[in-house]
């Protein structure tokens, strides 16, 4: 029985050492899972030309304000600068927050960010576009783990909450940066 002791708190030791890569692993999660979702959508998002970036699709709008969409007849030059900011904001941090995330540039902030995003997008999906009425919230503690919105993004926002608590690890341009500017400042002051 010693030994299977032994052999446990060898392995939890090991494991604890292996702590520093959790944030590189939860960053390869949410590029395998997330990353090309949020990208999609932010696509479906972009108004024509090259500009299409600064004047988003009704589609963007719609998606995002259904229910002002809808009082406006889908004419998008009746909503004001509020609603432009808004979804020409999110369109953007569709593809600059998991970005930055993937790459392990201000993780941090960017996983908040995400995290702010997906409770925004979920308030949207059950408000918004009637999800709650047609049982996209779910239940916790019940038998089913494919609720849209409290079991799926349960575990995205858990991902997003790794990273924000132990930033983006060793492997990111966080870490990078942070080496050279400390290398720089002991330099310096030596």
């Amino acid at each position: 029985m010693q030994i299977l002791f032994s052999l446990y708190h060898l392995l939890a030791a090991t494991l604890e050492r292996a702590d520093r890569f959790l944030p590189v692993l939860a960053r390869l999660l949410f590029a395998a899972t997330l990353l090309f979702y949020f990208w999609s959508s932010g696509l479906t998002k972009l108004g024509d030309g090259v500009f299409g970036f600064m004047h988003p699709s009704a589609g963007a709008y719609a998606q995002i304000f259904p229910r002002a969409m809808e009082a406006v007849t889908y004419d998008t030059g009746q909503l004001g600068l509020f609603h432009w900011a808004v979804v020409t904001l999110g369109t953007w941090a569709e593809f600059l927050l998991p970005l930055l995330i993937v790459t392990g540039l201000a993780c941090r902030v960017a996983a908040l960010g995400m995290i702010g995003f997906i409770v925004v997008q979920s308030l949207t999906d059950l408000f918004g576009h009637g999800g709650l009425a047609h049982g996209a919230l779910g239940a916790w503690f019940d038998k089913a783990p494919d609720a849209l919105i409290l079991d799926q993004r349960a575990f995205w926002v858990f991902v997003l909450l790794v990273l924000a608590i132990k930033g983006a690890g060793p492997l990111s341009v966080d870490r990078w940066l942070s080496s050279r500017g400390a290398g720089r400042y002991v330099s310096s002051a030596a």
